[in-house]
């Protein structure tokens, strides 16, 4: 009996890490925003369920203009303007499922859509899907 759950424990703990691995190759962290009025905090993109999300590093600090929108560039430079970044009740949207029409992402972008300008971006090192 005790050689049984020690291996079940075994078992257990290496299905525990070999999740955990996985997990965390699907995890990518952008640099830092750099811009006018987005410029501190990071984006991470994680793949759950076959959908790609991007996710507001907690330190973000959301910009005080009208209209900040979340925008991805993909690798060959081509923009798609998302979701607006703020909810009716003004509170942050940190998180984003990305459409599938969009190939992959190389840059996040905070998008002015009331001044249509660049509020700040976070690249990736390579694009993700």
């Amino acid at each position: 009996m005790g050689m049984n759950c020690k291996t079940i424990l075994a078992s257990l703990t290496a299905l525990v890490i070999a999740a955990t691995s996985s997990i965390a190759q699907d995890s990518h962290k952008s640099g830092p925003f750099q811009g006018p009025k987005a410029n501190k905090g990071s984006v991470t993109h994680t793949t759950q369920d076959g959908k790609s999300t991007l996710t507001l590093s907690d330190d973000f600090v959301p910009p005080q203009t009208p209209d900040p929108h979340w925008q991805v560039v993909d690798s060959n430079g081509k923009t798609y303007l998302l979701d607006r970044l703020m909810t009716k009740s003004q509170k942050v949207k940190k998180s984003i499922v990305v459409p599938e029409y969009v190939p992959d992402v190389a840059k996040v972008q905070i998008w002015c859509a009331f001044a249509e300008t660049n509020l700040g971006e976070a690249a990736f090192d390579h694009p993700v899907k």
